[in-house]
């Protein structure tokens, strides 16, 4: 078995420009830090160069979500709801862990000095820089991927999306094209958080179009792989490596555009 490519910061730094990202932007990340290689120093290499690239006017933002979050609490069993419900700790933006399925930058992200996260439970980001206390302020509890979401935020302040060696299937900015498009049978889920209020626990009931199943059964592939593929082949983002992983940007608000339209197209308006 080969060793992995050896990839130090200055290397980052350099093939991320090379990406076309520059001081002053806003750049939600999507990351495999295995994919790009032995990192020098560790994974938090990769957020420094990032925001070694971004500079001080620049903002870095992540999908967090929480390790401990209840969107699927309906589908537990009766035993774990019950104990959930009887002791649950609550939400809390300031503490309560990131969930580490996105990236174990995650985490590294919500503890990363001047850090600012959204009061979201499941759909909370982390953000570091000059627009982080803004891009994480307000974020809805009900339909937190949708208008004044972070997500709308980045495409308002004219932000980019970054995938590091991550899948298509990982953007989640497409959520509020979900959100936007006006097709038939968008599925609806209702669920209970506990949330950190004052210094107690408060039960909250968050509604959201439902982020993994939005209208059932559909043909062919995922669209969240279909969707970015055919943004690249008209020309709405950007390819490249960044150490050895292949890596996308793409400007959040016209993907944003591309995606709306493409699901009200494909999925039959309203």
């Amino acid at each position: 078995m080969s060793e992995p490519l050896i990839v130090t910061r200055s290397r980052l730094v350099r093939e991320l420009r090379g990406l076309g990202l520059e001081p002053g932007q806003m750049v939600m990340l999507h990351v495999s830090v295995r994919a790009i290689g032995w990192v020098v120093g560790g994974p938090d290499q990769v957020l420094a160069a990032l925001l070694e690239v971004l500079g001080p006017q620049g903002t870095l933002m992540m999908m967090v979500s929480w390790e401990d979050g209840t969107f699927e609490l309906g589908q537990w069993s009766s035993e774990k709801q019950r104990a959930y419900l009887d002791e649950a700790p609550a939400f809390d933006p300031a503490r309560s862990r990131a969930h580490r399925q996105w990236s174990i930058l995650t985490e590294y992200l919500r503890t990363w000095p001047g850090s600012c996260r959204s009061a979201h439970p499941d759909g909370s980001v982390a953000a570091v820089g000059r627009l982080a206390p803004w891009i994480t302020a307000d974020h809805p509890l009900r339909y937190g991927h949708g208008p004044g979401s972070p997500l709308a935020k980045l495409c308002e302040a004219g932000g980019r999306v970054l995938l590091l060696g991550a899948p298509f299937t990982s953007l989640t900015l497409l959520h509020y094209a979900e959100h936007v498009a006006r097709v038939p049978g968008k599925r609806v889920v209702r669920y209970r958080c506990p949330v950190l209020r004052e210094g107690r626990k408060v039960w909250v009931e968050l509604e959201e179009y439902d982020t993994n199943n939005l209208i059932g059964e559909w043909e062919g592939d995922g669209y969240f792989a279909l969707i970015p593929q055919e943004a690249l082949a008209r020309g709405l983002g950007r390819m490249g490596r960044v150490g050895a992983a292949l890596s996308y940007v793409f400007d959040a608000a016209a993907l944003h555009r591309f995606a709306v339209a493409w699901l009200e197209e494909n999925l039959g308006p309203v």
